[in-house]
């Protein structure tokens, strides 16, 4: 859709095509699963600014000029995105009449609140988001890491569905780690409800790791990516091939579009 590192017009190349507020830091078209933020330096005036840590984190700070920020509207959107089956989209506005630069798409892996100062000079909480990049391009499952096989299912499944939901974190340098985290629980249980068995095909696994697992990949239905924590509603286990022709093949959005039917049934 947005290639990252280019620049877009606000106006005719989202929101012309896609919709949503038009005006502010957040957007959020009605009639595509989507959350676009956009960051500047316009919350310098405020003294807060967003921007890139040491540990590859993106402090974001949400929406709100008067009186505490609170979850709601944009704020909302960008806590409960992955639960909410949206994906999360970032701009760099570069100025007033200007262009906007794609930075690629995130995940909100935690948040935080601190003291700032709203539009009318008085004191007040503000809502910081840590963000972790999605990477770009199908990534492949690490078979070197064991999946833990004698965990009840139910609790896996809890354990993954609880990964969608961002938590209040006092330290965003932690953010890498508690997403990793995140990652591997949606990971995991989505491998072991797989059975050994593609989600799509119902085929066997093609072949069995040296760690003694069926070999399947994990495919995000929604995404180009299939990096960083979701909900597991959208994640299947499949097998390679498969996967590949999703990515790359003339076929692959009938075939997603039948995973997403498939995935109905089997978390409905």
């Amino acid at each position: 859709m947005f290639i990252e590192g280019t620049e877009y017009s606000r106006v005719k190349d989202i929101h012309e095509r896609l919709g949503g507020q038009r005006q502010g830091g957040i957007s959020t078209p009605s009639k595509h699963p989507l959350v676009i933020v956009f960051t500047g330096k316009s919350g310098e005036q405020h003294g807060y600014a967003d921007g890139w840590q040491d540990e590859g984190v993106f402090l974001y700070t949400g929406e709100g000029q008067i009186g505490d920020m609170e979850f709601r509207a944009g704020n909302k959107a960008i806590r409960d995105h992955i639960s909410d089956g949206k994906d999360l989209l970032m701009f760099e506005a570069l100025g007033k009449g200007k262009p906007v630069r794609f930075l690629g798409e995130f995940a909100c892996q935690s948040w935080d609140t601190f003291t700032g100062s709203d539009r009318e000079g008085n004191d007040r909480e503000c809502i910081q988001f840590h963000l972790v990049k999605l990477e770009a391009g199908s990534q492949v499952t690490d078979t070197r890491e064991q999946v833990d096989i004698n965990t009840p299912l139910e609790e896996l499944r809890r354990r993954a569905f609880d990964a969608a939901a961002p938590s209040q974190s006092v330290n965003w340098q932690d953010a890498p780690r508690h997403y990793r985290k995140r990652s591997k629980a949606v990971r995991d249980y989505v491998l072991i409800r797989a059975g050994g068995k593609c989600e799509l095909t119902g085929r066997p696994a093609p072949f069995v790791t040296r760690q003694g697992n069926p070999y399947l990949e994990v495919h995000h239905t929604r995404r180009l990516s299939d990096d960083g924590p979701d909900d597991p509603r959208w994640v299947a286990a499949i097998d390679p091939t498969v996967h590949r022709e999703i990515h790359f093949g003339i076929e692959g959005e009938t075939l997603n579009k039948q995973l997403i039917d498939k995935l109905r049934e089997i978390e409905p």
